[in-house]
């Protein structure tokens, strides 16, 4: 969770959106604006979130990753992409649990731990995002009928290399910077910097982590899923208007989910510079709001599995065999019928898991 500075000289204001994101040692500075109230809400709040996300998080994700694992062959760069996706899912919620406890009694897990668990949650989340925008260039690709199965997988490689690479640049400010702090009475672990450039670090990392996970992903998204609409509507097609719908959720929840907490981290970046909020107020309710819209981008790994590999009804299939064939790993010997990107009547890339 996040710690902030607001006033006209400074005030300190407290945030607990998630620990392993910016924050401030204030020892320094006088604290004036108290909020008791932010601090409960949090302890009771996001420990019960946590619980919600990693139970359903990780019976999706892990149903995902053991259907690729035992049951389907992966043929095209959008399997590639979802397996990486779902793991990826997966490893960041298995920080939850700290996250949990951090939340509620405070960090008990050691130094090693706090960086470890910090650096993996931004690895993860950012990975996460950059991995939704591979899959809507790939099938991008397949609708306007652009062959991609030359060097297939050096390619595929190399843009997984590339994203889990940039991931983890992006994750040193919390693996140098994460450490267990003595904060409101108990022990948390966030990110220090050093007094001296603070603002301008903190204000830095911020910006800089919205580009990568929003802004960058969605424009990808925006622009590849607009031009599929366009040829999905001059497409005869009974099934079209499905895809659409499909088009559709995809890009709302990713707005829902994804931008209020981007949109007020962005606004929190420009104030540790400027310095624009000085009510104790406001700054409790910008707390409370990064609480809630920090929840909300979370909870979008729960939903990556529905929105992606289980809206193909190949992927279904395979769910549905795994389902009669508990404690059974013996492979199915008949393959599903193949199915079409964007249910073109023409031939395009082939993907047995996603199906816009």
């Amino acid at each position: 969770m996040n710690q902030h500075i607001t006033t006209t000289t400074m005030t300190t204001t407290e945030s607990y959106e998630d620990y392993n994101h910016t924050a401030f040692d204030y020892e320094n500075y006088e604290e004036l604006c108290t909020k008791h109230d932010i601090r409960r809400f949090a302890s009771v709040f996001l420990p019960v979130f946590y619980s919600v996300t990693f139970v359903l998080g990780i019976a999706g994700n892990s149903s995902v990753v053991a259907i690729y694992a035992y049951y389907k062959k992966i043929k095209t760069k959008t399997d590639v992409y979802l397996l990486n996706l779902a793991v990826a899912d997966l490893l960041l919620l298995f920080t939850l649990p700290f996250w949990a406890v951090d939340a509620s009694i405070g960090w008990q897990f050691g130094h090693a731990m706090c960086k470890i668990t910090s650096a993996l949650y931004t690895v993860n989340f950012s990975s996460g995002m950059q991995f939704l925008a591979c899959i809507s260039l790939d099938r991008y690709f397949a609708v306007l009928r652009v062959s991609t199965h030359q060097n297939f997988k050096r390619r595929c490689l190399a843009i997984c290399l590339f994203v889990w690479t940039t991931s983890a640049l992006l994750s040193i400010p919390d693996l140098q910077f994460s450490d267990i702090k003595e904060h409101n009475g108990k022990h948390t672990c966030l990110p220090t910097y050093p007094k001296e450039s603070v603002r301008q670090v903190t204000a830095f990392i911020q910006i800089l982590e919205t580009v990568c996970c929003f802004v960058i992903p969605f424009i990808i998204m925006l622009f590849c899923y607009s031009s599929m609409a366009k040829v999905l509507i001059k497409t005869p097609n009974i099934k079209r208007f499905r895809s659409l719908k499909v088009l559709l959720a995809v890009v709302g929840i990713f707005l829902i989910t994804q931008l209020p907490y981007n949109a007020i981290k962005f606004w929190r970046a420009i104030d540790i510079v400027y310095v624009l909020i000085t009510s104790c107020q406001a700054s409790k309710t910008i707390d409370l709001m990064m609480q809630v819209t920090s929840s909300m981008a979370l909870f979008h790994c729960c939903l990556n599995p529905l929105l992606y590999a289980y809206m193909g009804t190949t992927f279904k299939t395979y769910v549905a065999k795994t389902v009669k064939k508990v404690g059974s790993w013996r492979r199915p010997r008949s393959e599903s019928a193949e199915e079409y990107a964007m249910y073109s009547d023409k031939h395009v890339e082939e993907t047995n898991s996603f199906s816009i």
